[in-house]
């Protein structure tokens, strides 16, 4: 039986800002229809990694692989693979949804009919089908999140990134949110890698990776993560290993 290929593999990453390390030597594989939830506290080295992911920042060091293309020599074969919700929102507040949306289509080269079809449907699965000719600042917190993720899926990306994706919002827009992203990952075998700092989220992940200081401090399932890190509960054993 053959193992499926990563669908994102990082190899002795570094990133450092003058002499100090944000990324030190960090390697990671996601394998598909996986959801990992990154935790880290502020100053782990999470916003650094999703700025080299997605092309922002260039390694130092290392490389970076989405869906078996290298980010450092086919820049633009690899981010096609990538779906991202920034922790800053991004959308343009003054077009309505539908505009938004077919922005992000029309960026990817998607057929009108292929993009108007799941715009249609990535609207109504998030419960915003009827807010698409609505502007988007006259919408909610958590529509508003709901818009960004429908966006970051319209070109079926392997592999979804997303950074504090629901900070700001309200117990029920973050169930939602969740709720989807698992969807997407059971329908198509999509891969998921969210940064948090919020340990009830990570608890939901198939997988936790906690970051500290750029370093790959644990790896593995919630509760294989809460034993590593010698924990009665995940939060606890977060909290004991990162302060200070």
């Amino acid at each position: 039986m053959t193992t499926a290929a990563p669908v994102l593999r990082l190899a002795g990453l570094v990133k450092r800002y003058g002499e100090r390390p944000a990324l030190a030597g960090l390697s990671l594989e996601l394998p598909p229809g996986q959801r990992v939830a990154l935790l880290g506290p502020n100053g782990a080295g999470k916003s650094t990694l999703f700025q080299v992911l997605t092309g922002l920042f260039v390694a130092d060091e290392g490389e970076v692989a989405v869906a078996g293309q290298s980010l450092r020599h086919s820049a633009v074969a690899a981010l096609r693979h990538i779906g991202v919700v920034f922790q800053q929102m991004s959308l343009d507040l003054d077009l309505t949804v539908e505009r938004n949306l077919r922005f992000h289509a029309d960026l990817h080269g998607l057929p009108r009919a292929v993009a108007a079809e799941r715009i249609a449907a990535g609207s109504a699965a998030m419960g915003i089908g009827a807010d698409l000719q609505r502007r988007v600042r006259e919408l909610s917190g958590g529509n508003r999140r709901k818009v960004e993720l429908v966006r970051a899926l319209l070109h079926q990306p392997r592999l979804l990134l997303m950074d504090e994706p629901t900070v700001g919002l309200d117990p029920k827009s973050r169930r939602d949110l969740l709720a989807a992203i698992r969807a997407d990952v059971v329908a198509r075998g999509s891969s998921v890698l969210w940064a948090t700092h919020l340990v009830e989220e990570a608890e939901a992940a198939d997988r936790v990776v906690v970051l500290h200081r750029g370093k790959l401090l644990a790896d593995g399932t919630p509760a294989a993560v809460t034993a590593a890190l010698g924990g009665p509960t995940l939060e606890e054993a977060f909290i004991r290993a990162t302060q200070g």
